[in-house]
């Protein structure tokens, strides 16, 4: 089995464009077009979360963030999340907040290099989200992928919740395509997988479809830290998401 590779590189794979046109700023699609996916061919700096913070200290470098589940079997997470791969956190973050549901987000805090925190999925192993995941039965979990077209690879060992979301993400104008094999979510050893049912959802976003969830497109951190930038994008995107998750 091939190791699954972190997302910010330069390999670049040209999938074939599924049903849904590519969302604006407004969440309205756009003509069809091919859909670029760039996934990493280099490895992390951490091989693990030990590894990890023997180097890193938390609260300069990172910060873990954990709010159980108060009213479902749910969790959102965000394990590259601040920094690393914004606004992943943001946007799990709100999902979670609107559905009661757990939440976990690793998030870097560097003035600069919070890449260098990236630890990939099917190695990520910090406790608490361990141990959030081991709590709940359905996971979403938040991640940010390159490419200058707005779409959402959605992958995950959970296909029949992963196949609702995506069609209530086309439902409300989002694309969504095919996740290339190297961030397909389908690993067990993936923490989105690693829930009490063995299968959750992963939900990669693209850089083109982030930037339309803040005005002026930007991601900086103190950008999107503010609700106030946030488009409608950002809030009909979570609730299609979360209008799922809710009839569980």
């Amino acid at each position: 089995m091939k190791k699954l590779l972190p997302i910010a590189g330069l390999v670049v794979a040209v999938l074939p464009l599924s049903a849904c046109g590519g969302a604006s700023s407004s969440g309205r699609t756009s003509a069809a077009q091919p859909v670029a996916a760039r996934v990493s061919a280099t490895a992390d700096r951490y091989k693990n979360y030990a590894d990890l913070a023997r180097h890193e200290k938390e609260g300069r470098d990172y910060l873990r963030v954990l709010r159980p589940a108060r009213a479902s079997h749910v969790a959102q997470i965000a394990i590259h999340g601040g920094g690393i791969e914004p606004p992943t956190t943001q946007l799990a973050d709100y999902a979670a907040r609107t559905g009661k549901d757990g939440f976990y987000s690793f998030e870097g805090i560097k003035k600069s290099g919070n890449t260098a925190l990236h630890i990939t999925s099917t190695h990520f192993d910090e406790p608490r989200a361990l141990n959030l995941q081991k709590s709940v039965r359905y996971t979403v979990s938040w991640h940010a992928a390159k490419g200058d077209t707005a779409t959402t690879y959605v992958g995950g060992r959970d296909t029949a919740l992963s196949a609702k979301i995506t069609r209530a993400l086309r439902a409300k104008g989002f694309r969504v395509s095919t996740p290339p094999g190297r961030i397909d979510g389908g690993d067990p050893r993936n923490i989105c997988n690693r829930n009490a049912r063995g299968k959750g959802v992963q939900l990669e976003i693209t850089t083109a479809q982030r930037k339309a969830f803040f005005k002026g497109g930007r991601l900086d951190a103190a950008w999107i830290a503010d609700p106030r930038h946030r488009t409608a994008a950002f809030y009909n995107y979570v609730r299609a998401v979360n209008s799922v998750l809710a009839s569980l």
